[in-house]
This record gives C-alpha cells, structure tokens and sequence, in this order.
C-alpha cells in the first residue's frame, strides 16, 4: 500500500532552491515518505492535527497524512531555523 506524493507549489519552490547535493538527499527521503509515512525519527507537529517533520541534514521537510486516501502533501522544505516560521 503506497501513498501518493504532492508537492504543494511552495514546496515545490523551496525545493528548487536547494543546492543539487541537497536535493538529491531530500528528494530521496520524500520519495521514501510513499512507503512509510511514519518513518523512524519522524515527529507529529504539536498544535496541527495532521503535520509531520522529518529531518535531512540542516534542513525539514513538512508534510501532511491523509491515510484515507493514502496521500502524503509536502507542504515545505526549508532550513532549520526557518521552517516554521510563517506555517
């Protein structure tokens, strides 16, 4: 059972900002969010009721569950320090 993946446009953004070697990395943990949306070291965002993070190097990837249609949407992709500032 995979979900679907969606990047939602300012993620989308986000991610072509990203230096090449650093895309490769997140790219590939999101691709990996299809098969397990939960992976280990993965944190539930306190105060939404749907948002998780993941963290690749300095940066992370937010992103919303939907399990009854099986859809993961990445919302942003952004630095540390800058995540989760205007979410």
């Amino acid at each position: 059972m995979s979900y679907e993946l969606i990047i939602l446009p300012r993620a989308e953004k986000e991610l072509r900002k990203l230096p090449q070697q650093v895309l490769l990395k997140i790219d590939e943990a999101i691709l990996a969010l299809s098969d397990n949306p939960r992976p280990h070291l993965c944190k539930k965002l306190t105060g939404f009721a749907d948002i998780y993070r993941i963290k690749v190097s300095d940066y992370r990837v937010l992103y919303r569950i939907e399990d009854k249609q099986l859809i993961i949407e990445v919302i942003r992709v952004a630095n540390r320090k800058d995540a989760y500032k205007r979410l």
